[in-house]
């Protein structure tokens, strides 16, 4: 993974682990890689791992089963859509609108714009 000096470490390892989500390739009840295991994976300090498992039991994206591991929460990739769309929102949404603004870019623009990207 390559990291962003922008974003806190720990959120970018939550994007990884609801990317993994989203993408259907971790599943609601999947068992996920323990702490040690994504640390090793992903070459960071555990304790880092510790804090993104900690912020998305908090989203209800993952929960713990005592003795057992991770999971994906039931409705994980839902709590985790409504997180990220919110940070969006919050935090890029406003860069994104000031740009097309600053570079005078046309709605119909941005939708042709938007479309062929789609079909790339």
């Amino acid at each position: 993974m390559n990291f962003h000096n922008q974003i806190p470490i720990y959120l970018q390892i939550a994007e990884h682990i609801g990317e993994q989500i989203l993408t259907q390739r971790w599943k609601p009840d999947d068992k996920i890689p323990s702490i040690r295991e994504l640390a090793v994976q992903l070459e960071v300090n555990p304790n880092t791992v510790q804090r993104t498992y900690d912020f998305l039991q908090t989203q209800e994206v993952i929960f713990t089963k005592r003795g057992l591991g991770y999971f994906v929460a039931s409705n994980g990739e839902q709590n985790y859509l409504n997180w990220r769309k919110e940070t969006f929102v919050q935090n890029e949404l406003p860069i994104f609108f000031k740009q097309i603004r600053l570079l005078k870019m046309s709605f119909e623009e941005l939708e042709k714009r938007f479309y062929e990207y789609e079909n790339i």
